[in-house]
């Protein structure tokens, strides 16, 4: 060693790792008592953090997830009818005797009155006409094929089935997947890609989602059923195009709902597809829960607004829910669904629909269509309207906030508070009640609802029973949020919907309080309505705008089609409309539900 070189001394060294320590344990005992603050029911491990597991110590836990859990995927062992067979379940024991979160079946089951099926015209159970013959399918064709529909997968049933739908719909051809979800999630990707923009409905199923996010398509947001921020979107995205390059773009996807299932509010087709139409841009209409619940003979949301069924570009449905099956299709112009054989991977890699299933839907719609030789298509249909509207009235006499639609099956109650709406679904079960309660994720933390799907399998006696069951709980859970704003709102909606499909001579004694007590039949309106139309006079001019709509928008040859893509030109830029615009004097325009003016009256009540 030189002389020059100096030797720190040891102390130093010592001194500074202990500093190091030092401060390393104080961080630590800091982060350490922040996690507990945070998470106060996990401690420290060998291996990180983890769950406490004393059972002492874990009382709070186990009280706070153990009792809700009991509130959801409550399993049946019944068909879906208007009464359901509830299976009766129990939370299940450790070694040390204490109750823990994992719920058993215990062998029993309760009889409860079904509010929470989708079996809305009740094809779901036994049906004289629909069992017999998907039973022979099945004799037949099996019980699957085994097969996508490209390779062994495609029967005769199938072939049929999709030509039936097409007929029903009004449309020039269909094509059928086994699944409602994979309806939207593999179509989506295969009309839309890299270049395309989709403008989605703000509350559009998960469904939509996944196949927007699968499809590499940019998305804009519009606010739900706000036909004017669709324009406004519309606009804006025409005259920036793309990003970066502010190319045009390939193509512009307007998607919505027939009727929206978190909400059971209608879409304003009419006024959505006149915004497309007048930007040249494509319409994809989502009938799940529309198809076979709206309109006079259940074809859906067009019929129920009055709109050409070749004025939607691209029309889906399920059969899972009116048609008592699985599956949905995709349907419109010969084109797209050629298209879509070629190119949707659930045509092309998943299995086909089993024949049985297929069946089911193709009997189900010749009762709808009356090719059973009988009107029992028509009755279920009235009696689901009937139904759902009486349901309805009665909610809102009783004061509670009811989100949806006239017509509408499905009736979400709103309990503002997720302890409420746990409570309230203990408790109608209690009285045995089969309904459904949504919170967070589905919805907002402090919008949690419960809901009500109403079938035509229902009778009077059965809904009359089932609301002086939750008239008691709405008491006990203090759900009365319905004020007079509200109560306004709501009623003029009434006023719109009566006014629209039975005349403006019935309109004055539209009212809620008519239509819960029996003053106010609106099937019995229907009927006139119906024998009006066949005798020529029309309602209110329907009947003859209607057939002067359909001589008007006939289909076009595929030569005189525009092109889409070059929706920037310059007329549209201007805002210059077809004569029917709502810019351009037309008054369709009117008050009907929506979350945001349900919010509105809401606030401005308080």
């Amino acid at each position: 060693m030189s002389s020059g070189d100096t030797i720190a001394p040891p102390f130093f060294s010592i001194l500074s790792a202990l500093f190091i320590l030092s401060a390393a344990s104080i961080f630590g005992k800091i982060r350490d008592v922040i996690y507990f603050l945070l998470h106060p029911f996990k401690v420290k491990g060998r291996t990180g953090y983890a769950p406490i597991r004393d059972p002492t110590e874990d009382f709070y836990m186990r009280r706070m997830y153990g009792r809700i859990v009991d509130c959801w995927n409550r399993p049946i062992c019944s068909a879906p009818t208007a009464w359901v067979d509830v299976m009766k379940r129990e939370r299940a024991r450790d070694t040390n005797g204490i109750d823990i979160a994992h719920i058993v079946p215990t062998g029993g089951h309760i009889r409860c009155l079904n509010l929470s099926s989708y079996n809305y015209l009740g094809f779901a159970a036994f049906d004289p006409y629909c069992t017999p013959r998907a039973v022979g399918a099945i004799e037949n064709l099996g019980i699957s094929s085994c097969s996508p529909r490209i390779h062994a997968g495609t029967t005769s049933v199938h072939v049929e089935l999709e030509e039936l739908v097409a007929r029903f719909l009004g449309v020039e051809d269909a094509i059928t997947y086994g699944m409602g979800f994979a309806t939207n999630s593999s179509t989506i990707p295969a009309l839309v890609g890299k270049g395309c923009l989709v403008i989605s409905d703000a509350l559009n199923h998960s469904s939509i989602v996944a196949g927007i996010r699968a499809s590499s398509a940019k998305v804009k947001v519009f606010r739900h059923n706000d036909a004017d921020h669709l324009e406004k979107l519309l606009k804006l995205a025409i005259a920036e195009g793309q990003p970066r390059s502010h190319r045009p773009w390939k193509k512009i996807l307007v998607i919505v709902e027939g009727v929206y299932s978190m909400e059971g509010e209608t879409c304003r087709l009419k006024e959505i597809v006149e915004v497309a139409k007048k930007y040249r841009a494509y319409t994809y209409l989502d009938e799940a829960h529309s198809i076979g619940a709206l309109g006079s003979t259940g074809r859906g949301c067009c019929e129920h607004w009055g709109v050409n069924p070749r004025d939607v570009d691209i029309m889906m449905g399920t059969f899972t829910k009116s048609f008592g099956s699985c599956g949905g299709y995709i349907a419109g112009k010969r084109e797209v669904v050629e298209h879509l054989r070629r190119h949707s991977p659930a045509h092309l890699y998943a299995c086909s629909m089993a024949p049985g299933c297929v069946e089911q839907v193709t009997s189900a719609l010749h009762v709808m269509m009356g090719m059973d030789g009988t009107d029992r298509g028509k009755q279920k249909i009235d009696q689901l309207h009937d139904n759902a509207n009486y349901v309805r009235s009665r909610l809102l006499t009783m004061g509670l906030d009811v989100l949806g639609s006239w017509d509408s099956p499905v009736m979400p109650i709103m309990t503002y508070n997720a302890a409420k709406m746990v409570a309230f679904s203990r408790l109608t079960l209690a009285r045995k009640l089969a309904m459904v309660v949504v919170g967070f994720p589905a919805t907002p933390v402090l919008l949690t609802r419960t809901r009500i799907c109403i079938s035509a399998s229902h009778t009077r006696e059965d809904l009359d029973w089932a609301i002086e069951q939750m008239e008691e709980v709405v008491d006990l859970c203090m759900l009365r949020y319905r004020t007079k704003a509200l109560y306004q709102l709501v009623e003029s909606e009434l006023k719109h919907h009566v006014k629209r499909h039975f005349g403006p001579e019935h309109v004055e004694r539209a009212t809620i309080k008519a239509l819960a007590t029996g003053e106010l039949d609106l099937r019995r309106l229907k009927d006139q309505s119906a024998k009006a139309v066949e005798g020529g006079i029309g309602v209110g001019g329907n009947a003859q705008q209607q057939q002067q709509q359909q001589q008007q928008q006939q289909p076009q040859s595929t030569s005189a089609k525009p092109k889409r893509a070059a929706a920037n030109s310059k007329a549209q830029l201007e805002g210059k409309g077809p004569a029917t615009s709502p810019r351009n004097g037309d008054t369709h325009r009117k008050p009907l539900a929506s979350v945001q003016a349900h919010a509105k009256a809401f606030v401005v009540s308080k």
